[in-house]
């Protein structure tokens, strides 16, 4: 149960719905999910793969026939979003893979929602069709053209009823505006504008154009044997329209405030954890380098995720984090073998729960952590088809790092780092979450009484 989130540490969560893919030899890397995001009202849910393709899924109406199904979610919509292309200028493929979605506040009864991959940010109209026009005068009902001297009389055209159809069309195309690999999008307060983060910068964009963007940060050197770190993610404030933050490859954290300059490269504020001397070691820093930064619903908080932690800054004290959570300690020992195998530098992201009180991040073995920050509590959580069958309650598990192992812990010398949540989403407002384990999203709710 996720219930205000401390009945969640009461050790149980239902699994109510469960779809895409299934986990099977036959997987494609096409089929990886790469991302998952809430609309903001929590009614649809998109997924982007590494085959360049958006799923749309829309939560059921409760009905008082089928109270078990409590608004489960089914597909809404599919569509292409990106196709694979080649820069021939430098000689490169440019990956259909999505990297990020972002939706659009709704204004009507369409909704908007932002893809991007490696170079193209895209804005999707997503609309419902059930009536279709007859009765054209220079066309028959196939659409081919009439003769127009064939034409005795004028007819008035019609709107028949249809069954339902779901269109997804391209509205906008964001593109030729970076040079390097994008790792963030972020729709601004004023829904006017949002920015794109690569590498070494950030753009801001406005929705009505397509064919320029501002750069309002640069951190590029004049000689790149110079650069000592990267941008690895990005977010506007949720309210405040000129603030906005950036992660750095240096455990870093930047805000900004776009009324001091233009362009934002010096910072507003700075937040930084001085490392522990006696925890240093070659890959010190590798796994400070932060995967994932979220501003807190009420925007007071910054949420950082980096390979071990996610800590917890308050806006206000930039020497040190308010709160640090270790995801999976009992790695430590083991960063040796993560390097070799480039688990090191896997990228997690973290969400918070509507109303801030807890957050979510994932691990490898296809588990995922959950944090009470109000009581301290953790629990850690397993989406697998073996043991998340419909309506089923999930069982908390443990990681055993030596000695002798109790029936229900699981040693860490066994865990299977192919299997990792990168991507997880929190609905807005209710006990819901989504979970992408390789191929499959695993969607859970809290139990029912």
């Amino acid at each position: 149960c996720l219930a205000g989130f401390g009945s969640l540490m009461q050790d149980v969560l239902w699994c109510f719905s469960q779809v895409k893919g299934t986990i099977d030899t036959g997987v494609t890397e096409a089929d990886i999910i790469s991302t998952v995001e809430f609309n903001h009202t929590g009614e649809l849910l998109a997924t982007g793969d590494k085959g360049g393709r958006v799923v749309i899924f829309q939560r059921e109406q409760e009905s008082k026939n089928q109270p078990h199904r409590r608004g489960e979610y089914n597909v809404y919509s599919t569509f292409q979003s990106h196709e694979p292309e080649f820069d021939y200028l430098k000689s490169l493929e440019i990956e259909e893979k999505i990297n990020k979605i972002r939706w659009l506040p709704q204004q009507n009864a369409a909704y908007f929602l932002l893809s991007t991959n490696d170079k193209t940010v895209k804005l999707w109209k997503v609309s419902e069709r059930d009536k279709r026009p007859e009765g054209y005068n220079l066309k028959d009902e196939d659409g081919r053209l009439r003769d127009p001297s064939m034409i005795t009389m004028l007819r008035v055209p019609v709107l028949r009823p249809m069954d339902l159809m779901v269109e997804a069309t391209p509205r906008r195309v964001f593109a030729n505006a970076h040079t390097y690999h994008i790792n963030s999008i972020s729709v601004n307060s004023d829904y006017e504008t949002y920015m794109s983060a690569d590498d070494l910068r950030i753009n801001l964009w406005n929705f009505e154009i397509t064919n320029q963007s501002f750069n309002i940060v640069d951190i590029k050197p004049a000689n790149m044997e110079e650069l000592t770190e990267v941008i690895t993610a990005a977010e506007f404030h949720p309210h405040h329209c000129n603030t906005f933050v950036y992660s750095s490859s240096k455990g870093t954290i930047r805000l900004c405030d776009m009324r001091t300059a233009a362009l934002c490269d010096r910072h507003a504020k700075f937040f930084e954890e001085p490392e522990d001397p006696s925890n240093r070691s070659f890959f010190s820093e590798i796994i400070s380098s932060i995967s994932d930064v979220k501003f807190s619903h009420s925007g007071r908080y910054i949420m950082t995720r980096d390979y071990l932690t996610v800590k917890v800054w308050d806006l206000n004290m930039e020497n040190r984090p308010i709160e640090t959570y270790q995801v999976h300690d009992y790695l430590r020992s083991k960063l040796c073998s993560l390097y070799e195998n480039d688990c090191i530098f896997d990228k997690f992201e973290c969400v918070w729960n509507g109303s801030d009180s807890v957050i979510m991040t994932g691990s490898y073995n296809n588990f995922f952590r959950m944090f009470d920050r109000n009581t301290k509590r953790d629990v850690t959580l397993e989406a697998s088809r073996e043991n998340s069958k419909p309506r089923a309650i999930l069982k908390p598990r443990k990681v055993c790092v030596g000695g002798k192992r109790r029936k229900d812990e699981i040693s860490v010398d066994s865990l299977d780092f192919s299997k990792k949540i990168l991507h997880t989403a929190w609905h807005p407002s209710e006990n819901i979450i989504a979970v992408a384990a390789t191929n499959n999203l695993y969607i859970f709710q809290d139990k029912v009484n």
